[in-house]
């Protein structure tokens, strides 16, 4: 990557949590460096996503800090956290059920709309144009996804492998700036892992934005990651590229398996 690409974004700076007496991260440090595709690996209960819901402020670390840009997020609120331009996907699909893919999508903008409910009721002049903007924006991200054939579809009838691009969707809606996955492949056939994983590069070849993905399927990791950084036990434990990682003793110990 060129010089500029390798300038820190995000820098998590021995953060540790814990929940009474279960200590689930331990002075965890990981940069996330533009213009990168970085993955965090590590088996189950490892820390990983409690790493993500720390970065995006469901969780505060009692040790540590997280810098975005120059700024502070480590006590900051979800919402705001959002509103600077990370934006994430999540293991366990948290979309609205009922409403339409589209739905779901217009519902991403919410944090760009300038509007308030009166004028929305209206819907002219100003009120219009926005969401026509917004709505021409939504398209572009369906058109990437291909998802013209469950535009309209109600998100609680489609398959767990459409939903699970309709989570991804909703999260690129938000204009993020940093963009973390949480496992967007678990519980995809084959075909849909390809699918997923080519959209992952098509957004970082088109969006120029870094991307933090949580995997399990280590081909994948090894196959579209710059750098890869290793939890076990809420300890980091490992970081490099990606044939530094496959070749490190303790990660094949602790995760890959050792024959």
């Amino acid at each position: 990557m060129a010089q500029d690409e390798n300038k820190s974004i995000i820098s998590v700076n021995s953060i540790s949590l814990s929940f009474g007496g279960l200590q689930v991260l331990s002075d965890v440090s990981i940069d996330v460096r533009a213009g990168e595709i970085l993955a965090i690996i590590g088996p189950n209960g490892a820390g990983k996503t409690s790493f993500y819901n720390c970065v995006n402020g469901f969780y505060h670390p009692y040790k540590g800090e997280i810098i975005y840009k120059g700024k502070d997020l480590t006590r900051l609120k979800p919402h705001k956290i959002a509103a600077l331009g990370i934006a994430r996907t999540f293991q366990n699909i948290e979309l609205f059920s009922g409403l339409s893919a589209l739905d779901n999508l217009m519902a991403a903008r919410h944090i760009h709309m300038k509007r308030g409910a009166l004028s929305g009721c209206l819907f002219f002049g100003p009120t219009r144009r926005e969401e026509i903007a917004h709505r021409e924006q939504i398209e572009e991200i369906i058109d990437l996804l291909e998802m013209e054939s469950i535009r309209k579809k109600v998100v609680g009838s489609l398959p767990y492998g459409e939903r699970k691009k309709v989570d991804l969707a909703r999260a690129l809606c938000m204009d993020p700036k940093v963009l973390l996955l949480d496992e967007p492949m678990a519980g995809m056939n084959v075909e849909e892992k390809e699918d997923m994983a080519r959209f992952v590069l098509d957004i970082h070849e088109l969006k120029k934005i870094p991307i933090v993905l949580i995997e399990h399927d280590m081909d994948v990791v090894m196959d579209i990651t710059h750098r890869i950084s290793v939890l076990d036990f809420g300890l980091k434990i490992a970081e490099g590229l990606p044939e530094e990682i496959k070749n490190n003793e303790r990660v094949l110990k602790a995760y890959l398996g050792e024959e």
